[in-house]
């Protein structure tokens, strides 16, 4: 026996904000186990809580999609006198519980459970009047069909111990059939909802009402006191002795057989109480309740075979085997008949593909039959085209950006020929480049980067074929430098980028012709041209131009235009051997600091604070230092003329 577990609080439970939409029906008993040397008699509680396993929260705030775990339980005298704080029940099993409506001419509709079994033992003295054991939960769910209001509506689940005045040794009666099952509206069902008593004790059955979870109906778990008789609101005109209404009305009999034809869809609350009476004195031991909530679904279809009208087997395998889809729409249990139009048939029973092999190609008609010798039977025909074998390939000749790429078909057709071949090379800006006809296509890119290539088959049998590759054009990017002056005498060390192998032309001036980053030594005038290749070959050219002053120095002009005509609208220096430029600046007539830079390529453009600066002459200053580590100071004067 496991020791129960007491909460460190005695009157509220839990007042948190989860919502219990996933509580759809419950019940509570009770098996005498022994009586104990201390004069209290021990006995296994069970509660039993059962929900949608299809329901989920989504954005519900606080709702809750799964069984709690632990749950509180409340003990009470049958004067409502709490005998100890609540304890904890743990779940010790669940159960799916599933079931499919099997009928080949309804709608397959499936009730999707799911049951938990809480349970523990305690030990209680017998009394008179015997306890109540409860558990409360807010809430049933929303919009069931025969109760207001009822994503706000609480349940009670009671099962009650008799006093010494009766039977405290008994054993409750309780529901031992555990099951999800399919209703149909507008069909009758029958579903055996008898209970099991364990002492033998005569059982009788009746439709109650639903029991809400406490005084105040929208709380999370309440802990309310018996007697427990406050009732769920029902929607008119449902109430506990007809929770579904139908016709004839949904009723229980004296077997526990309940049996009805609902006739409204909807998800309804449904409350059994079995009464116990004892066979030899006839004396009322107690009464025991369960909830369930019931699902009527709208079973009806249109039973409608489906089958392609054409069906092409244009598959790269040259098998004859065609994969025979189904699309019917149909019951769970339908059959399908096939007539596959080569003189055999056969019978399937669920709608997966399934293969079909031909003694040769050809074109057949098939017929399908869905539930055949049934009343609720449909049919269709289709034709299957058999000439599969179409494979389509290409190959790609070329990598390099400008350079002709090359695109060979190697496509075959076993049981036909090909009679078109369309190209898309792949230029998403011009379509119309981009489209080739023919066995074999070719197309210079201007761009590296990856192409989607594809090449759309046509045959003599409507067959068609779609090969897409993505196809690498590389791109060599070379840089050899910027344009240089220097000093006669000055050496440079060049910086090529853009590939893997790197060639120089003329040799004249350079360390090596093979480096990307050679020596110059030279002391005229000259342009080095540099080929550059990667590894799948494909090359690129740049060139640098050199060019020699007498120096180290640093020239300035003493007159620029700034007037936009492409002619001497800059004013900046030209350094010869210079390596480092410390200041570059330039001044008004009355001293004003007007243009300051190091950057002598672009130099003043005329203006002050983007304003035109007016027609004067300027005074300007510059120091650097040249190859050598000597520093160099200039300044002069500058005519700004229009």
């Amino acid at each position: 026996m496991r020791n129960f577990i007491i909460l460190a609080f005695c009157c509220t439970l839990f007042h948190v904000t989860a919502v219990g939409y996933h509580i759809i029906g419950g019940e509570i008993f009770y098996e005498f186990v022994r009586a104990n040397p201390d004069g209290k008699y021990s006995y296994v509680i069970t509660l039993k809580l059962y929900r949608n396993a299809d329901f989920t929260c989504g954005e519900i705030q606080g709702c809750l999609d799964h069984f709690e775990n632990p749950i509180p339980l409340n003990i009470y005298t049958s004067e409502g006198i709490r005998v100890s704080n609540a304890i904890l029940l743990y779940i010790k099993e669940t159960r799916p519980l599933r079931d499919t409506l099997k009928n080949p001419c309804l709608a397959p509709r499936t009730q999707n459970l799911e049951v938990a079994f809480y349970q523990d033992t305690i030990a209680l003295r017998p009394i008179s009047g015997g306890y109540y054991i409860a558990y409360q939960r807010c809430c049933r769910g929303q919009k069931l069909a025969n109760i207001y209001n009822s994503e706000h509506e609480g349940s009670t689940f009671y099962t009650m111990i008799p006093g010494t005045e009766s039977r405290p040794a008994n054993n409750s009666v309780h529901f031992n059939k555990d099951a999800a099952i399919v209703i149909c509206a507008n069909l009758p069902f029958t579903y055996d909802y008898a209970a099991y008593d364990a002492d033998g004790d005569s059982l009788t059955y009746s439709l109650c009402n639903a029991l809400t979870g406490g005084t105040t109906r929208n709380e999370v778990a309440s802990a309310d006191p018996p007697p427990y008789n406050t009732t769920v609101s029902y929607i008119s005109p449902y109430s506990g002795e007809n929770p579904m209404g139908g016709s004839p009305q949904v009723t229980i009999n004296n077997k526990g057989f309940l049996h009805g034809t609902p006739y409204k869809e909807g998800q309804f609350v449904v409350s059994v109480c079995v009464s116990e009476y004892d066979r030899k004195t006839r004396q009322l031991i107690g009464t025991h309740h369960k909830d369930i909530l019931l699902t009527v679904f709208n079973c009806y279809t249109s039973i409608k075979a489906g089958f392609p009208s054409l069906l092409k087997n244009c598959v790269a395998d040259p098998d004859l085997s065609v994969l025979i889809p189904n699309s019917s729409n149909a019951g769970y249990t339908s059959s399908y008949y096939w007539d596959f139009g080569d003189g055999t048939d056969t019978i399937t029973y669920d709608r997966k593909v399934f293969p079909h092999q031909y003694p040769d190609t050809g074109v057949y008609k098939v017929k399908l039959v869905v539930n055949p010798g049934l009343t609720c039977t449909d049919s269709t025909t289709g034709i299957v085209s058999n000439y599969p074998g179409l494979h389509g390939d290409f190959s790609t000749t070329g990598l390099c950006k400008g350079s002709l790429i090359e695109f060979d078909d190697h496509s075959s057709y076993t049981y036909g020929h090909i009679t078109d071949y369309r190209w898309d090379l792949g230029l998403r800006d011009d379509t119309i480049s981009s489209l080739a006809y023919g066995i074999h296509a070719g197309i210079i890119y201007n761009k590296g980067g990856v192409y989607t290539v594809t090449l759309s088959l046509f045959t003599d049998h409507q067959c068609t074929a779609t090969i897409t590759k993505d196809v690498t054009i590389y791109e060599v990017i070379p840089f050899a430098g910027n344009d240089t002056i220097l000093s006669r005498g000055q050496p440079l060390q060049l910086h090529a980028t853009g590939g893997d192998f790197y060639n120089w032309s003329p040799p004249e001036g350079l360390s090596n012709t093979g480096l990307a980053d050679p020596m110059v030594n030279w002391n005229q005038d000259i342009s080095y041209t540099l080929a550059v290749s990667d590894m799948q070959g494909c090359i690129g050219y740049d060139t640098i131009h050199i060019k020699y002053y007498t120096g180290p120095d640093i020239y300035v002009p003493n007159a620029f235009s700034p007037n936009g005509d492409g002619q001497n609208d800059r004013f900046r220096f030209i350094p010869v051997g210079i390596t480092e430029y410390k200041y570059f600046r330039i001044f008004n007539r009355w001293g004003q600091e007007i243009y300051s830079s190091t950057d002598f390529r672009n130099g003043w453009n005329g203006t002050i604070k983007g304003a035109p600066a007016p027609v004067d002459t300027y005074i300007w200053i510059l120091e650097g230092k040249d190859f050598t580590g000597k520093t160099i100071l200039r300044k002069g004067t500058v005519t700004l003329v229009k």
